[in-house]
């Protein structure tokens, strides 16, 4: 990992990414249940948050292994937190497709 600032924009572009799919999706089929994509992309954020906070605050800053295995995990998070996202998006769109 290059640094906190390059992290932190990747879970900046990453989540972002999602959440212009939800969008992208209400925007473009208008039989799919908003109220559900409204759900998913409400989750989005809340990751998107959580994420940027243990970003700039990582656990045992005194042990630099502890450390690089502590941004090791948020990046997993954050890869597992768009994943799941944008499975459930793909769920409500498969629901409406003819």
């Amino acid at each position: 990992m290059a640094s906190v600032r390059d992290l932190k924009k990747d879970i900046d572009l990453i989540m972002s990414m999602a959440l212009s799919d939800c969008f992208y999706v209400m925007e473009y089929n208008s039989e799919v249940d908003e109220k559900a994509v409204y759900e998913i992309a409400g989750e989005i954020v809340q990751s998107h948050r959580e994420l940027r906070l243990r970003a700039i605050h990582p656990d045992g800053k005194d042990n630099s292994k502890l450390v690089k295995q502590y941004y090791k995990k948020v990046v997993q998070d954050m890869l597992a937190a768009a994943d799941a996202a944008l499975e459930k998006l793909s769920a409500e769109v498969k629901k409406v497709a003819k």
